[in-house]
């Protein structure tokens, strides 16, 4: 479960640990990933192919994730590209990890990248 206040507690932190199950056996599959939050929310992109934990996000939306020493639990999805939602990501992932830009330098930074959301 995402808890709004120990999510704010750690949402300085640079790196999560993502665990999502693999689609084929059903193994755990672990990943480092940068991550921004924003209204209870936790955003992740990536850019260029679909990789393993993005592919198993698609079979099974349910993740766990651990940033600092705070556990959590969610379900993953997809952003619609051009959804005010997807806005909403690029900025915050832009902005915790290269400050303030203009639109035009988000979109270009992002133009290649899926983005992804986890939620209660």
């Amino acid at each position: 479960m995402v808890n709004e206040n120990d999510l704010a507690r750690v949402a300085s932190q640079k790196l999560l640990r993502l665990t999502t199950v693999r689609r084929k056996t059903g193994a755990f599959h672990t990943v480092e990933l940068w991550f921004a939050v924003r209204d209870r929310k936790v955003y992740l992109s990536h850019e260029g192919k679909e990789t393993d934990w993005m592919k198993n996000i698609k079979k099974n939306a349910q993740v766990s994730f651990e940033i600092g020493d705070s556990n959590f639990t969610g379900k993953g999805r997809y952003l619609e590209e051009h959804a005010d939602e997807a806005n909403t990501a690029k900025v915050a992932l832009y902005e915790k990890y290269y400050g303030k830009a203009s639109k035009e330098v988000i979109e270009d930074w992002f133009s290649l990248s899926k983005l992804l959301v986890i939620e209660q």
